[in-house]
């Protein structure tokens, strides 16, 4: 079984700010970052 992956708190601030800033799509914060999209959306 593959371990879970842990991000810092500063990865998670960078992703979710670049998701607020909605100038990027949701699919290309996920191909920059390798994240799946609902821990975007969310």
């Amino acid at each position: 079984m593959a371990k879970r992956r842990n991000f810092s708190d500063a990865f998670k601030a960078k992703v979710a700010l670049e998701a607020l800033r909605g100038d990027k799509m949701i699919q290309e914060i996920v191909a920059k970052y390798q994240v799946h999209p609902n821990q975007v959306s969310t």
